[in-house]
């Protein structure tokens, strides 16, 4: 029988076939999601820094509060469209080049940021820097999604999405250890610099996935170098190394066609809306701690430790999910993540709590609003074929931008009303509320198309 009678009689494997039945990880999709933790470590750092650099040049150059705002808010759409435009040219060109190109682009500029002798310059370097830190989540994502087993994706993904909560924690250490001593310049220069050297890192330890090379035409040596790298030691005598064209001719079109398309269309509508309003709610809280806790009387001390506990929350609650998830339903994760949420927001908007008590209520809301977020990237990126998975996870990441960019306004709005920490903190139910529900028909949805 010839090879090509083999292949479409279903007796010869898919490169992703042999994949997904390892039954454990291989060195090197060990090394490539250790990578990838460091890629999301980078990003934490590089996003937080700028909250702890904000305040010297305000004070340093005399900029107005306004003209922060404004670059801020402009720095949340250049992530949002770096989501959208990297998750395209990725599954159009590659994981691995997009991802190198974006750590590049954000470390490149962060160093640039630290030379600038004016404002204008240095908010436009912010800006191009957001373009890389916006880029890489999502394709850093569905680099591991793709290059794991199937039974291990969902608990790769969430492992991976830690490293931003300990990057933000990182960040907070070096801010306070070189700003006093050296000045902000500095630890832009430290942090752009490391981070731009460890875009050689990728390039040469982490193989582009089989199956994105297959869904973009690559050669047969180049699909099985790719395997024998991430499954070493496998048969690969009958595996079928050609482009597979799929019996729904879904994943014949443009990525985002197939983001859209019928089969897709409501999978896509409602990880939007949990993005937005799961992303939203993490960013006023982490963002909003600080000033809602000095309005309640808290010292600036006190609230830095208060921030402080609420990521330790957020890396506690991602490195706890990426084990659970591998056991459990992602549905029911992330819709009891957010249902103990609800819970805490409530506790916070009906009893008065003194500083131990905030401490606490910190590390709950990081815990399951905060850490939500690894359980939002996992079942974004299972919810995709391979072919648009880096696009659908791109325009998720966006609708979360979207969420935080709308957070930040009525924040601000609230804060500015006088709206005490107990009403803002309260005022999170509804998106909570929400996002329990989209999850749950999302679930329905999902099973759906299982059995179809």
């Amino acid at each position: 029988m010839s090879q090509s009678t083999s292949a479409e009689s279903g007796m010869r494997t898919t490169p992703q076939e042999v994949l997904d039945a390892a039954t454990r990880l291989s060195s090197r999709q060990r090394l490539v999601v250790f990578v990838a933790f460091l890629a999301m470590l980078f990003e934490g750092v590089e996003v937080t820094i700028a909250s702890f650099v904000f305040p010297e040049i305000v004070r340093d150059w005399n900029v107005t509060i306004e003209q922060v705002t404004f670059t801020v808010t402009a720095g949340v759409v250049g992530m949002a469209v770096g989501a959208v435009l990297a998750g395209a040219i990725a599954d159009r060109v590659g994981r691995k080049v997009t991802v190198v190109a974006g750590v590049v682009l954000f470390g490149a500029t962060t160093v640039a940021m630290a030379l600038t002798s004016s404002f204008q310059s240095f908010a436009a370097l912010r800006i191009v820097a957001c373009l890389g830190l916006g880029a890489a989540i999502p394709v850093v994502i569905s680099l591991v999604a793709d290059s794991v087993p199937l039974h291990r994706r969902a608990q790769m993904v969430a492992m991976t999405f830690s490293g931003v909560a300990a990057g933000t924690i990182v960040s907070g250490f070096l801010s306070s250890a070189i700003i006093p001593a050296f000045g902000w310049p500095t630890l832009l220069v430290i942090a752009g610099t490391a981070t731009v050297v460890f875009a050689p890192v990728i390039a040469l330890t982490v193989p582009e996935p089989p199956a994105s090379l297959m869904a973009r035409g690559a050669a047969a040596p180049r699909v099985r170098r790719s395997l024998a790298l991430l499954a070493p030691g496998c048969d690969l005598s009958e595996v079928d190394f050609r482009a597979v064209v799929p019996t729904d001719g879904m994943e014949r079109r443009l990525p985002l066609s197939g983001v859209f398309s019928r089969r897709m269309v409501w999978t896509t509508l409602l990880l939007w809306l949990m993005f937005f309003v799961g992303l939203g709610s993490a960013f006023l809280l982490a963002n909003y701690l600080p000033l809602m806790t000095k309005s309640e009387g808290f010292t600036a001390a006190q609230g830095g430790v208060i921030v402080g506990t609420f990521g330790w929350g957020a890396l506690t609650g991602q490195v706890s999910i990426s084990f659970a998830i591998k056991r459990f339903d992602r549905f029911k994760i992330l819709g009891l993540l957010w249902l103990l949420g609800l819970v805490g927001v409530l506790l916070v908007s009906t009893f008065t709590f003194g500083f131990a008590g905030y401490l606490i209520v910190a590390f709950g809301l990081g815990l399951t609003v905060g850490s939500a977020s690894a359980a939002l990237n996992a079942t974004g990126a299972l919810a995709y074929p391979s072919a648009m998975r880096a696009t659908g996870v791109g325009w998720a990441n966006a609708a979360g931008r979207a969420g935080t960019l709308l957070s930040g306004l009525l924040g601000g709005a609230m804060l500015g009303a006088g709206w005490s920490i107990s009403h803002i903190i309260g005022s999170l139910a509804a998106p909570m509320i929400i996002g329990i529900v989209a999850v749950l028909i999302l679930r329905i949805v999902s099973l759906r198309q299982i059995v179809t």
